[in-house]
C-alpha cells in the first residue's frame, strides 16, 4: 500500500464519514451518490445516520476504527462540520487515529489551515475531468503546495476514466505524494447519465464499467510506484468485508456465529421463553426479545430435530447499526 490511509482501509479499519451531499461547484456525470445521499444535508458514519456527535464516536468504536475517511459535498457548512468531527475523533482516539479527506474543490489556504489544525492527515484532491491534462499553472497545482505547507499530505484520488500522464508529472515533481485510481463504476445514482455518456457495465460484473481497467490505464499509470489502482473486487472482498468482520467481532453475542463474510448467524424461535428455561438451555445461549427468542442456530436446529420446539428460522444479518438481514432459512 502507498499510504497509511490505504493500509487501514484494506484492513477494514477506516470508518467512512459522509458529510453532506451537496456540491456547489460540480455536477459530475459519474457521481455515484444515490437518492439518500445526493443533495442532502445529512451526515452518515458508515451506514449510521448521525443525529449527534456521539453517534460518530459510537460507530468508530463499533468497528474499532483505526482511522476515518471523510467524503461528501462541498458547501462551507460541510467544512465546519468536518473540522468539528476531526477534532472530536482526535480528542477521543488520539493522534494515531489516521484521517483523510476526499474533496472535489481546492478550498484555499485558510481551509487547508483549518483542516490541518483540526487534525486531518491526508487530503486527496479530485480535479474535474475537464481539467485533466491542463492543471499545471492553475489552482490545482497551487493547492498541492499550499496543503503541504500547512502540514497536510497532498494526493490525488480519481476514477479510472482514462489514462492521464499529468497526474504522474505531479508525482515526479514532488507536488503530490501519491495518486489513487478507483476502478470506474456504475451505481444506481449514476447509471442513466453514464449510459448517456456511452459507458456500459462489464459483462458479468455488478458495478465495474467496461474499459475502466484497460491496458492504457494499467500500463501508463498503475505501474508508477506512487500510483495505486483500487479495483471494485478489492473494495468489496477486502475493504467492506474486513470492516464487517471488525464490527461482528465487537458486537457478537456468545451464541452468534461470525461468517467469513463478516455477517452474524443466529436462530430465531417463537416459543415462550420459559420453554428454554425448562429445557435447561444455558443463559449464554439465548436472549429474550419482545416477541421471540434468539438462540444459537445450531442449538435451535437440534431442539427442533429432537421435538423440543416446533419451528424457527436461521437468520443471517449484517453487523451494521441497521442490522440488515441477508437471509432467513425456515427450520421445522
Amino acid at each position: 500500500m502507498i499510504s497509511k490511509g490505504c493500509e487501514q482501509c484494506a484492513k477494514g479499519g477506516k470508518m467512512v464519514l459522509f458529510v453532506y451531499g451537496y456540491c456547489d461547484q460540480r455536477d459530475c456525470f459519474y457521481c455515484p451518490l444515490g437518492e439518500n445521499r445526493k443533495n442532502v444535508t445529512d451526515v452518515y458514519a458508515n451506514e449510521r445516520k448521525v443525529e449527534s456527535d456521539s453517534d460518530v464516536i459510537e460507530e468508530a468504536k463499533r468497528m474499532s476504527a483505526l482511522g476515518t475517511s471523510i467524503t461528501g459535498g462541498e458547501p462551507q457548512e460541510a467544512m465546519a462540520k468536518t473540522t468539528r468531527y476531526l477534532e472530536l475523533l482526535k480528542d477521543e482516539f488520539g493522534e494515531d487515529h489516521h484521517t483523510h479527506l476526499y474533496t472535489g474543490i481546492t478550498g484555499g489556504r485558510e481551509n487547508m489551515r483549518r483542516l490541518s489544525e483540526a487534525g486531518l492527515d491526508e487530503i486527496r484532491f479530485h480535479p474535474p475531468l475537464e481539467m485533466w491534462g491542463d492543471m499545471h499553472g492553475t489552482e490545482w497545482e497551487e493547492i498541492l503546495h499550499i496543503a503541504r505547507e500547512e502540514g497536510l499530505t497532498p494526493a490525488f484520488e480519481i476514477p479510472g476514466i482514462r489514462a492521464e500522464p499529468e497526474f504522474l508529472e505531479f508525482l515526479d515533481e514532488g507536488a503530490a505524494e501519491f495518486c489513487n485510481i478507483n476502478e470506474f463504476e456504475m451505481s444506481d445514482g449514476n447509471y442513466r447519465r453514464m449510459q448517456e455518456e456511452g459507458f456500459e457495465l462489464q459483462e458479468g460484473h455488478m458495478s465495474a464499467v467496461e474499459g475502466s481497467k484497460d491496458d492504457a490505464i494499467l500500463e501508463e499509470m498503475a505501474s508508477h510506484e506512487k500510483v495505486y489502482f483500487c479495483t471494485s473486487v478489492f473494495k468489496d472482498a477486502a475493504q467492506h468485508r474486513n470492516r464487517l468482520k471488525r464490527m461482528a467481532k465487537n458486537i457478537r453475542r456468545e451464541f452468534d456465529e461470525v461468517t467469513d463474510d463478516g455477517t452474524l448467524v443466529y436462530g430465531k424461535a417463537f416459543a415462550d421463553p420459559e420453554r428454554f428455561e425448562a429445557l435447561g438451555v444455558p443463559e449464554e445461549f439465548y436472549t429474550v426479545k419482545s416477541n421471540h427468542v434468539e438462540v444459537a442456530w445450531w442449538l435451535l436446529k437440534e431442539m427442533i430435530e429432537d421435538g423440543d420446539l416446533d419451528e424457527g428460522e436461521i437468520v443471517e444479518q449484517y453487523p451494521t447499526v441497521d442490522g440488515t438481514v441477508v437471509e432467513r432459512t425456515p427450520v421445522a
